[in-house]
């Protein structure tokens, strides 16, 4: 069929006249569709020519400096390298995302596995660099049993949890986990991260008795375990039982501080005589702040505006005033509530005239009381003499 419709297409054509010429391109176009159509259907498959690119220069990526500088230490890092190699070049790093790559290629390389030194190093590069929800992984990882463990590992990772508010409870599971372990047992400075932390929740009256039961609670687990505390934790124990008013507790802790070959400072003294004077035992309290002063201790300024407020309610006026001279004396000075309380204590016990002089003498040895609270101070006085 495809023969005889040539043959007649053929012979249409040879006798060409003006008339068909018009329907010439007609014709063209149905040979060229009949020819597509054969070649599409009854020939084989004819090969389609490639495609030109798009563009003729392909310009190839431009690496990063992070790339170039991760490229680089992988080729620093010879087959078969050591922990020691790792920690090297980890510690070299002044990025920590970079540092946070090599340590998790060198992971994935055969016959290599991380140490406790290589996971403590990354950790703490992550916390100085405030990368914390990595650090939160790899203390995971490290709690999960990813490499063995070492005592700085463990207050590493205790020390990151206490610094963080959501991982306090944290904390405890990792020193729950040091007590278990053979040759990882917690160490002092195990204890006073624990305390510290304890301590920072000590924010509110009923709240400090639910934690006190903690630090009574780790105090014994330290004596258990033979280790001697040092000042620090001893201040920090006597800390929490002022802060809860147990000062008898608080006493009974100062009392062995000479067991542990510890001395006193200045923290001592303050947290007790603050402690027995919130709890109304002011004589006491005076008692101990003397003692700190004939050892040369100056307690801090709060320490020393408690026990002016104690002793002015209690009716010891003079004892109030000698304290007052003696923070002066020490380029401390209390605050506007602190001089009102001795001053209206002093016009209260029909002493108005001393209150005056008392004002001009505190005004001319405190420079930072300023105008503003000497006329209020000033006007205080006025008003009570009035009534």
């Amino acid at each position: 069929m495809a023969l005889a419709f040539h043959r007649l297409l053929t012979s249409t054509l040879r006798k060409r006249t003006p008339q068909n010429l018009h329907t010439f391109p007609l014709q063209v176009q149905a040979v060229s569709t009949f020819h597509f159509y054969h070649r599409r259907f009854s020939g084989p498959p004819q090969p389609q020519p490639p495609e030109s690119p798009a563009s003729p220069l392909q310009r190839p990526r431009t690496r990063t400096p992070l790339e170039t500088q991760f490229e680089t230490w992988i080729h620093k890092l010879k087959p078969g390298f050591a922990p020691a190699d790792v920690e090297a070049a980890l510690r070299a790093q002044p990025d920590a995302d970079l540092a946070l790559d090599i340590f998790r290629w060198t992971a994935l390389q055969r016959g290599y596995k991380h140490t406790d030194t290589t996971y403590l190093t990354m950790i703490k590069l992550l916390i100085y660099a405030k990368r914390y929800r990595h650090a939160e992984t790899l203390v995971e990882e490290v709690i999960a049993g990813a490499c063995p463990m070492s005592v700085p590992l463990y207050n590493t990772i205790i020390r990151f949890c206490c610094g963080r508010k959501f991982l306090f409870n944290r904390a405890f599971d990792v020193y729950k986990k040091m007590l278990k372990s053979d040759d990882c047992k917690p160490t002092l400075e195990t204890f006073a991260l624990l305390f510290n932390s304890l301590l920072r929740r000590f924010n509110r009256q009923n709240v400090c008795y639910v934690y006190l039961h903690g630090v009574r609670s780790l105090t014994k687990q330290m004596k258990a375990l033979g280790i001697i505390p040092d000042t620090l934790v001893l201040n920090m124990i006597i800390k929490a039982y002022s802060k809860c008013l147990d000062v008898d507790g608080a006493i009974r802790v100062f009392r062995e501080m000479g067991l542990y070959g510890c001395k006193p400072n200045e923290y001592t003294y303050s947290y007790i005589f603050k402690g027995l004077c919130e709890k109304g035992r002011v004589t006491q309290g005076f008692g101990m702040f003397k003692e700190m002063r004939e050892k040369g201790l100056v307690p801090k300024g709060s320490a020393y505006m408690i026990l002016i407020c104690s002793l002015a309610m209690e009716q010891r006026l003079e004892d109030a005033v000698d304290v007052v001279s003696d923070m002066l004396r020490n380029s401390m000075a209390p605050d506007l509530l602190t001089y009102k309380t001795v001053l209206e204590e002093l016009c209260r016990g029909g002493r108005s005239n001393d209150a005056f002089e008392l004002l001009e003498e505190w005004k001319k040895r405190d420079l930072s009381m300023g105008q503003k609270n000497y006329r209020i101070l000033l006007n205080t006085l006025h008003f009570k003499k009035q009534e």
